[in-house]
């Protein structure tokens, strides 16, 4: 295995130009690489173009003659990423019981885990691009851990127990909210709606039962169907219930108000699906809303739907909230979406939001973080009313998901004197500013410290900075400080003290 499978393409093809942080991204794994990494795993939220980066990666291998698999974690994604590698141009086998594209000698080949699960055969590959890895079969997981090939996970939420023990690096491709400030992402309206009593509810694992998520919101599916007529804007919507039952009632209670519906469960047959789905792509589709436990949650995309209704309790799998959320939040500028509306039926944007708002900002630090974060069960049933004090966005933690005004703390004045002053450099008039207060500052020296070290010296670099600008210590999280523009001064500042460095010169 040479280091050049992850190198930078540098031929013509079919695929679309990247934006600039997935070639960030792209450039982090092979930094990763030629550290040592064989195996790592890429973050990347809805709207980020996981399949792109994946199918981008296998590309580059086989254009320097190497062997790429790249994984699907479901057999009906097959043809989906199929499509996409031929829009790319990318030649390919698939790797399927009688499927008409069986090419076992192309240097590329689609695979769904299922397949090669019931086959207990891989194909011989250099690299191996894994869509949906936190799902963490067991036909990959132990493959992962034992071939030579350089493995590359793919997922919006590695929250899965092990991935740590699988995967010794992870990449923030980007955060939701900077897709959002791109545009590539809308922002998400909350709206607090009708909510069953979960109090005393039976408990299995420290989660909800189905049968018991189910028996409480049955008993508001009026007020569902009630409150999206009042919020729903009449829009493209995805519900999301506790069991089939529920999505089925659900359902007949929506129709009955004159609103066409349909169920989509791992009941519904292919044919089905495929008619539903045709159907519900339209623009102008009669069909107004799908109704699902969680067969829509990963991996769907249609980028018009307006608002997600989340009826499915929950107290631990963060993840599931933020995929069910994320269906939604894909930007459609040809429809006129400027947001998503997510009705919440189930009370999980209170449960969560604190941590949510942590990955919406920071993604994840380490993996064993989001291994963590779905093991927390959450007890919390109330939030505080007021919203964001600059823009009224509700609900509001700590930094506002819509402007992104961050709450300035007593704790936070206190860990760091002069925090709501001004800095400056210099006297008189070489007096230059460097930043509006020293949070500000140090969010300044962590985006340096990003672009300007490696991965594993980025933090220790940023606190080094801050400490000999302002002589002081700095206490806040490095993995949670915003990527934001860098001043000229604070630049200038940092040149001339990497400057003093090299000529021995102590200031």
């Amino acid at each position: 295995m040479t280091q050049d499978i992850l190198a930078p393409d540098e031929r013509n093809d079919g695929f679309p130009p990247p934006r600039k942080f997935q070639v960030d991204a792209h450039e982090k794994l092979r930094i990763g690489f030629r550290a040592g990494h064989k195996n790592q795993i890429l973050m990347a939220p809805t709207g980020a173009g996981k399949t792109y980066l994946g199918l981008r990666i296998c590309n580059e291998a086989i254009q320097r003659g190497k062997k790429a698999v790249f994984l699907c974690d479901r057999t009906t994604l097959i043809n989906q990423t199929s499509t996409v590698a031929d829009r790319y141009g990318i030649e390919h086998g698939v790797v399927q019981a009688k499927h008409w594209r069986r090419r076992p000698d192309e240097l590329f080949q689609i695979a769904s885990v299922q397949t090669v699960a019931k086959r207990q055969f891989w194909p011989q590959m250099d690299v191996l691009v894994v869509d949906e890895a936190h799902t963490a079969y067991k036909a990959w997981t132990e493959f992962a851990m034992t071939t030579g090939a350089t493995v590359i996970g793919l997922s919006a939420t590695p929250f899965t127990a092990g991935l740590g023990k699988i995967f010794s690096n992870i990449v923030n491709a980007t955060t939701m909210h900077d897709l959002t400030q791109e545009g590539v992402l809308v922002p998400m309206r909350v709206f607090s709606c009708h909510k069953p009593d979960m109090k005393g509810a039976e408990t299995k694992g420290g989660e909800w039962t189905d049968k018991a998520a189910e028996e409480r919101g049955l008993k508001i599916i009026g007020d569902v169907v009630s409150d999206w007529i009042k919020f729903g804007d009449n829009r493209k919507t995805i519900v999301f219930g506790s069991t089939i039952k529920h999505c089925e009632e659900l359902c007949r209670q929506f129709i009955d108000q004159g609103i066409m519906a349909a169920v989509f469960t791992s009941e519904t047959t292919m044919k089905e699906r495929e008619h539903l789905l045709d159907e519900y792509r339209k623009p102008n589709s009669h069909l107004k809303i799908l109704i699902s436990v969680e067969a829509l949650a990963k991996g769907f995309d249609v980028p018009d739907v307006g608002c997600i209704c989340d009826a499915r309790p929950l107290r631990k799998s963060l993840s599931t909230a933020i995929q069910i959320w994320g269906r939604g939040l894909r930007s459609s500028p040809e429809t006129g979406k400027k947001d998503c509306h997510l009705l919440d039926f189930s009370g999980n944007i209170v449960r969560f939001f604190e941590d949510f708002n942590d990955i919406y900002f920071n993604g994840l630090d380490k993996l064993d973080d989001g291994d963590k974060l779905d093991k927390k069960i959450r007890e919390t049933e109330e939030f505080e009313s007021k919203g964001c004090p600059k823009c009224g966005y509700r609900p509001f933690l700590k930094r506002c998901m819509a402007c992104g005004h961050e709450k300035v703390t007593r704790q936070i004045d206190e860990s760091l004197p002069g925090h709501m002053q001004e800095i400056f450099i210099g006297t008189g008039s070489q007096k230059k500013k460097l930043a509006d207060n020293a949070e500000h500052l140090w969010h300044q020296v962590c985006s340096y410290a990003r672009i300007h070290s490696k991965p594993e010296t980025q933090s220790g670099r940023a606190w080094h900075l801050f400490k000999k600008i302002t002589g002081q210590e700095t206490k806040w999280s490095f993995s949670k400080a915003p990527t934001v523009d860098i001043g000229k001064n604070v630049y200038n500042k940092i040149q001339q003290m990497n400057i003093a460095y090299k000529k021995g010169i102590v200031k």
